[in-house]
């Protein structure tokens, strides 16, 4: 495979957008380049952990540091899908009704506590989030690019919540953790704290993002690595310990994914590491385990890894 560098003057920026986002959320590079991998692949982030660990100073970071316009919905048991999407509101000047937007018209959205808000309210975000657009009175109102949704949820949780269902956790490109902090990270934000909270610095804007976004989609994914990434997705599928293998939409998600992360490390074609470092990410939430017959069922993490070990990978 060729190991020339990317062209693009814009992929020299990159690494500065990276830096930026971590002079605030210290001590994550990994989560932060999952996080800028699912923007330039065009997806979708659901951070999953317990509060006060830093996923909505992320979601703020990422917006901050690419330039692009944020908004936070809290999601609530009486939130309604109008809050989301906008509402038509009659004009007497005008004699017709306007469209006004909701929180959703921004191009970083951090949907907080997405599993506090009934289906029928998270379902609003589902067109959104796959078809970049939301319709309203029968009207098609297209979303501003780039579009990315950053929603997150505490695990620890259930009373009170509303489990996202499997079709609306497809539509995550990625679930991620943040994890606690190491002791000098944590050291950096006791002393940061004192001082207020701090925002990253801007070195993007928002046509820069779509520009990075359709040079991720032109890096090169070799034949042997598509092989290698659809042999590990159809073993999901006929795996005894799972009941539910990966979807064709995962599939293109690795994909996605891989060409993103190629270009973010400064690469114009995929290697296996790419693929490596994100079929957990990409695929673990997914996946649902199968259950032994002594009522026990081994972790979709733990099964997935099993899999990937099994496959081989391509000469």
């Amino acid at each position: 495979m060729s190991t020339a560098p990317l062209i693009d003057p814009l992929s020299d920026r990159t690494d500065v957008l990276q830096a930026s986002i971590e002079a605030v959320v210290h001590g994550k590079s990994a989560l932060v380049l999952h996080v800028l991998t699912a923007l330039f692949a065009e997806g979708h982030v659901l951070l999953e952990d317990v509060p006060g660990v830093g996923k909505t100073t992320l979601g703020q970071a990422l917006a901050d540091a690419s330039g692009c316009r944020f908004a936070r919905i809290q999601f609530t048991a009486d939130l309604l899908p109008s809050d989301i999407v906008g509402v038509g509101v009659y004009d007497q000047a005008a004699a017709r009704f306007r469209f006004h937007p909701g929180p959703v018209f921004a191009n970083v959205v951090l949907a907080d506590e997405i599993n506090r808000t009934p289906p029928r309210t998270q379902s609003s975000l589902l067109e959104a989030m796959n078809e970049g657009q939301v319709t309203v009175d029968g009207e098609v109102h297209p979303l501003p690019r780039p579009f990315c949704v950053v929603a997150t949820q505490n695990p620890q949780e259930h009373h009170g919540t509303f489990p996202l269902p499997e079709s609306q956790m497809d539509r995550f490109l990625m679930r991620l953790t943040v994890g606690y902090p190491d002791v000098e990270s944590e050291r950096l934000l006791l002393r940061e704290s004192a001082l207020g909270p701090r925002r990253a610095e801007r070195v993007l804007d928002a046509e820069s993002v779509v520009a990075l976004q359709a040079r991720a989609r032109a890096v090169r994914l070799h034949p042997d690595l598509e092989d290698y990434l659809l042999a590990v997705v159809r073993a999901t599928r006929e795996s005894a310990d799972l009941a539910l293998g990966a979807s064709p939409r995962a599939a293109q998600a690795l994909a996605r994914g891989a060409r993103s992360r190629a270009m973010l490390l400064g690469r114009d074609h995929v290697v296996p590491d790419d693929l490596l470092a994100l079929f957990e990410p990409v695929l673990a939430h997914r996946l649902r385990g199968a259950w032994a017959a002594d009522g026990s069922a081994q972790r979709v993490e733990d099964v997935l890894e099993g899999i990937v070990a099994g496959v081989p990978l391509p000469r």
